[in-house]
Parts: structure tokens; C-alpha cells; sequence
């Protein structure tokens, strides 16, 4: 896969389609910078967004990921498999998303803990102090990873796949 190759196809289809980089990212959810990385070929978009970026330009994804044009269009069975590999990683996905609820949900009980012991005033006993200190380092260790994880980019990305198997369904 030549990235260099793919990333000046990708910039060639946002000419044709007249979108400046600012309008395709914002489009497409993510930073100036990040198309800039695609079309210099430093960087490729997930696969959620190459499908998207398929549909925005109306061409053939294999046209996309191999950075030419094709005279053939995609058949109905390749599209239904790239469309059952992102349905899987959405699926991967979201499986992580209920283990980082699950981290965050521990964190929050972590800060409980740790709450209840000092406002009973059980923090200056032994077995209470490392009780509480090990709460509030639980709790502050799963909020900031449940945070990162659960984001509104990991939402967006769901509610993306949702909206294209959507279609999908609705066109076959």
C-alpha cells in the first residue's frame, strides 16, 4: 500500500469535490491537520472514515486504497464484507467502551471509599489511611482513563457506523 500514492488520490478527490481541508475535516469530524496528514501520506484514516470518504467522493473504495481510479464500481458482495469488517470493529469497539464504564464506574466507588473514611474520621488509623489512599488513587486512575476512552470521538465513531449500516439496510 503506497501511503504517498493514496494520500495524493485523496487530495485530488477534495479538489474535484471542491472541499478546502478545513472543509473536509470539519465534515468529517477530525482536525485540519489530520487530512493534511492523509493527503501527505504520513498518516491513513480509519477505516470508518475511508468508507465515508468513499460515499462523500462517490467512488470505489478499492479506488481509494489503491490511490488510482478503476473502471469498475464496487460489487454489492465487497461492499458487504468491508461493511461486516467495520460492524466488527465497531463491535470491538464498544466491548472496550463497557470495560472503561466498568473502570470508571471502579474509580468513582474508589472515591466513595475514600470520602466515607475521611468524613468519618477513620483516616488517621492504620488499616483506614492505606484504605482510603488506595481508593483515591483507584479513583483518580479510573476517571482519567474512563474519561480518555469514553469520549465524544469514540460516540461519534459509534454513531457513524450506526448511520452507514443504517443505510445499508435501507438500500439493499
Amino acid at each position: 500500500m503506497d501511503l504517498v500514492k493514496i494520500g495524493k488520490f485523496l487530495q485530488e478527490l477534495r479538489k474535484e469535490n471542491g472541499l478546502t481541508q478545513e472543509q473536509l475535516a470539519e465534515r468529517m469530524g477530525v482536525a485540519r491537520r489530520t487530512v493534511s496528514r492523509w493527503e501527505t501520506g504520513s498518516n491513513m484514516p480509519d477505516l470508518d472514515l475511508l468508507i465515508e470518504l468513499s460515499d462523500l467522493y462517490e467512488t470505489d473504495l478499492r479506488e481509494i486504497l489503491s490511490g488510482e481510479r478503476k473502471s469498475e464500481r464496487m460489487n454489492k458482495e465487497l461492499k458487504e464484507t468491508v461493511m461486516q469488517v467495520a460492524d466488527y470493529s465497531g463491535e470491538e469497539k464498544a466491548r472496550l467502551t463497557r470495560r472503561m464504564h466498568g473502570m470508571f464506574i471502579a474509580g468513582l466507588l474508589g472515591f466513595a471509599a475514600f470520602l466515607v473514611i475521611t468524613l468519618l474520621g477513620l483516616d488517621k488509623t492504620a488499616p483506614y489511611e492505606a484504605i482510603g489512599s488506595f481508593g483515591l488513587g483507584i479513583g483518580f486512575g479510573m476517571v482519567i482513563l474512563g474519561t480518555i476512552f469514553t469520549s465524544r470521538y469514540a460516540s461519534r465513531i459509534r454513531a457513524f457506523k450506526r448511520r452507514l449500516l443504517h443505510k445499508e439496510k435501507t438500500e439493499g
